[in-house]
């Protein structure tokens, strides 16, 4: 019995850690400054869950499942945010960030942030709301930082180095 207790109770931390975010929250986020993407261009909000994406390439349709995961329907209103310390780079469309560089996808309706840092030169990703509470292990959300980097890193075609939308 013992034994049982302790695989769960250790199988419960490896979840947990695992669904955690792997960067702090960017306190102040609310500084960064919004940039132009063609998904800003197309009205600033992602495809309703209803939309038929199917003509649209792979990355979009896996974006678009992915997000209505978190809420039916859709997620609604997003704006794409670069750290002030990481605009030049972001311009660059190379994926060649510094450590401490941040982007973040702020879902407005929904009140969350999907952000993207970097250390080691390297992503790393992290889900929160609004106010810092750390969100990838929320239950259901089908999003935690295993899923960012599944697509951060899938579509090398559409992204580098978990810079989306550089299109090489």
């Amino acid at each position: 019995m013992k034994k049982t207790v302790v695989l769960a109770s250790v199988m419960a931390l490896a979840i947990s850690s695992f669904a955690a975010s792997e960067a702090p929250f960017p306190a102040k986020w609310k500084e960064f400054v919004s940039v132009k993407t063609p998904l800003m261009e197309a009205g600033g909000a992602l495809p309703g869950c209803d939309a038929d994406v199917s003509s649209l390439p792979k990355v979009y349709q896996e974006t678009v499942s992915t997000y209505c995961a978190v809420k039916d329907g859709g997620p609604g209103k997003v704006e794409v945010l670069v750290s002030p310390t990481a605009l030049d780079t972001y311009k660059k469309r190379d994926g060649k960030f510094k450590d401490g560089d941040e982007l973040v996808l702020h879902l407005k309706d929904l009140k969350v942030l999907f952000v993207t840092s970097y250390k080691g030169g390297k992503p790393v990703y992290s889900i929160y709301d609004e106010s810092g509470k750390d969100v990838s292990g929320d239950v259901g959300s089908g999003l935690n930082p295993s899923d960012c980097r599944t697509c951060h890193t899938g579509y090398d075609a559409f992204g580098a180095n978990g810079q989306m939308g550089t299109f090489k």
